[in-house]
């Protein structure tokens, strides 16, 4: 059995633009009704979600018939944790709060067999469909993707020695954070905070390094393509249920 391609880091490697959705309702039956909306990617997000590893292998199970790439947010840089959701067969990983070069090289580890890096052997994983595809630990790294998420004012100043890490498949800047960071808390519009990522996002693309972010405001949004934004995610699942709801209640009670 032939190990499976991965499409979202192969979109990226091409330059082609990808739209993706946060998804955060941490549960299967969610994130399958998502996975036909027409995305190209979903973020599975366990940082800021009750998601564990649990939740997220019922949710790649959900959405695997779909032509959608899942991408996993675990809630920490962890090896251990890396370890896990690589083993029950996730290929793209986003690392969250990563500050510094030497952070993102120990994530880069994390994702790689030794000699090469850390990451702990088992031969009857999901990721090697139960042992069943041929050369799993020799070729399997290449359809791994490794993005790292930079949401500080400090990580900024450090985004090409952090972009540069040989490893690093792609950057997301995380708006939220970084305008906390900047000192606009709840702000992510902010000019200067707009400011800051347009500069990051230009900086990246001048590196040839593909870079990422998420933004509910269309017009922001566009602009981010526009920059050269690769992995663009425009709304949340749980954003999507809370304006809708509000709307369809306000439509028949005003």
């Amino acid at each position: 059995m032939q190990a499976p391609g991965n499409p979202f880091k192969a979109k990226l490697k091409a330059g082609q633009p990808q739209l993706g959705l946060w998804v955060s309702l941490a549960n299967a039956y969610a994130a399958e009704i998502v996975a036909g909306s027409g995305f190209d990617w979903l973020l599975l997000d366990t940082e800021h979600s009750p998601g564990g590893v649990d939740s997220v292998l019922a949710q790649l199970q959900a959405v695997a018939p779909y032509p959608v790439s899942p991408v996993v947010r675990p809630d920490t840089n962890d090896t251990v944790l890396i370890k896990r959701y690589l083993d029950i067969g996730v290929q793209t990983l986003l690392i969250p709060y990563v500050q510094s070069a030497e952070e993102a090289r120990r994530a880069v580890a994390a994702m790689r067999y030794p000699p090469g890096g850390v990451r702990g052997v088992a031969g009857t994983t999901r990721a090697t469909r139960f042992g069943r595809v041929e050369g799993y630990a020799e070729h399997g790294e290449q359809a791994l993707c490794l993005l790292v998420q930079i949401e500080t004012g400090e990580a900024l100043a450090r985004l090409e020695e952090i972009a540069g890490v040989e490893g690093v498949d792609g950057v997301f800047i995380g708006p939220n954070d970084l305008a906390a960071s900047l000192g606009y808390m709840g702000q992510p519009g902010h000019p200067e905070v707009i400011a800051a990522i347009e500069d990051a996002l230009v900086r990246l693309k001048a590196i040839g390094k593909p870079s990422g972010i998420l933004t509910p405001d269309p017009v922001f949004a566009a602009r981010c393509l526009e920059l050269g934004s690769l992995f663009t995610a425009v709304g949340s699942d749980i954003g999507v249920l809370v304006r809708g709801t509000e709307a369809l209640a306000a439509r028949f009670k005003g």
